[in-house]
């Protein structure tokens, strides 16, 4: 007689939940409930997608039948891509280079899967996005943390890869990064990929936060290396999340591979949203997106100064993205109580910093400012009050 009790669970899914959404959940429950929730909690923008892109979905739900698409995603839509790119870093790029994937995720997991094989030591910064230590020790791989701090602006430097003590096969770098929201100059980027190059080491980099800057601008990894695989998205400056349409420039001798795995894996990206965001590169939609970006800078001096004036001033340079990564290690040094505690009291809805970093975020939290000017102002209100 079967026994269900002789079934188990794979080890490779022995994974930490991820605690930004169970704040998100404690938020919206108590939403339902009591309707005061002010959220600095989601690591999305609170506007819809651009006019034109929902225009162009629109106008494909009526005239296309939605079927797959090429697995690589649609023509029409890499050539976009590649326009963008030409435009944005100066680059070269070949459509045949891009790859339109389902969110910045499913290119991830496309990524590490065609570039690691079980065993292999991939580097990245702590603190940082905890899906790629998640998915890397999924896969079988070696996750090998990188200590930054103030220091570096939370940034990996070849100093540390240098003093590792065995050599590692890939570097992840994010910029601007999540949670701290802090850059790789130009240089520093290109230090790391030629680093990267001379050793044979794959360097992925995560620029999905790029086009939300507040100084200079940013560079792409693959202005400095053929060889980096980039990461992009339309979640975050196109305010696209649940449309998890993302896409990867990848070099050559990958493309192949990714071919394969997407077709095994997801067969295509889902068809209206890349219908729609071959729209999402015209003249009035980067308008549109750049009043949101001048949105989140005006948030982003609201909350950076009233957490000054709250005594809160050890914040992580929050040069892009739309994150403030705070250190409350003189309030608390366990951050996800202090979160809870802080929902319940106030309804202000921020994220512990131990997702990101398990080793010190008991003393860190991440607040999101990419929502509307009146909740940041509100959310430090409260939290002033709390704290008084």
């Amino acid at each position: 007689m079967f026994e269900p009790s002789a079934l188990s669970v794979a080890q490779r899914a022995n994974v930490p939940p991820f605690q930004v959404m169970e704040v998100l959940s404690a938020a919206n429950a108590r939403q339902r409930v009591r309707g005061d929730v002010v959220s600095l909690a989601a690591g999305q923008p609170s506007s819809p997608a651009p006019s034109a892109v929902r225009e162009a979905a629109a106008e494909a739900l009526r005239r296309h039948p939605l079927g797959y698409t090429e697995q690589l995603g649609l023509p029409q839509l890499r050539e976009a891509i590649a326009g963008h790119c030409a435009r944005t870093y100066g680059l070269a790029a070949d459509p045949a280079e891009v790859v339109a994937t389902t969110g910045a995720s499913g290119a991830f997991l496309l990524a590490f899967l065609s570039a690691f094989d079980p065993g292999d030591r991939v580097a990245l910064a702590r603190p940082g996005y905890p899906a790629y230590r998640n998915i890397l020790a999924a896969l079988g791989c070696e996750v090998v943390e990188l200590p930054c701090d103030e220091s570096t602006r939370f940034q990996p430097t070849t100093a540390m890869l240098e003093a590792l003590d065995e050599p590692v096969r890939g570097l992840i770098v994010a910029s601007p990064a999540n949670p701290t929201g802090t850059v790789l100059t130009g240089d520093e980027l290109a230090e790391l990929a030629s680093w990267c190059d001379r050793r044979g080491v794959q360097l992925i980099s995560d620029e999905i936060y790029h086009g939300i800057e507040y100084g200079e601008r940013l560079h792409s990894a693959r202005e400095f290396s053929t060889e980096a695989i980039v990461v992009n998205s339309f979640s975050k400056l196109w305010c696209m999340t649940g449309w998890r349409l993302g896409w990867m420039l990848v070099p050559p001798r990958l493309r192949r591979a990714v071919d394969s795995l997407t077709g095994n894996f997801t067969l295509c990206p889902p068809a209206v949203s890349q219908h729609g965001a071959v729209a999402a590169f015209g003249a009035e939609v980067y308008a549109e997106v750049g009043e949101h970006v001048r949105r989140y800078e005006t948030n982003r001096e609201l909350l950076l100064t009233g957490l000054a004036e709250l005594g809160i001033k050890r914040v992580a340079p929050a040069d892009g993205a739309f994150y403030a990564y705070a250190d409350i290690g003189e309030l608390t040094d366990d951050s996800s109580a202090w979160c809870h505690r802080l929902l319940e009291e106030t309804g202000v809805a921020v994220v512990p910093g131990v997702d990101f970093d398990p080793e010190r975020g008991g003393r860190f939290v991440r607040m999101s400012y990419a929502g509307a000017t009146e909740d940041i102002a509100e959310a430090v209100a409260r939290l002033a009050t709390w704290l008084r």
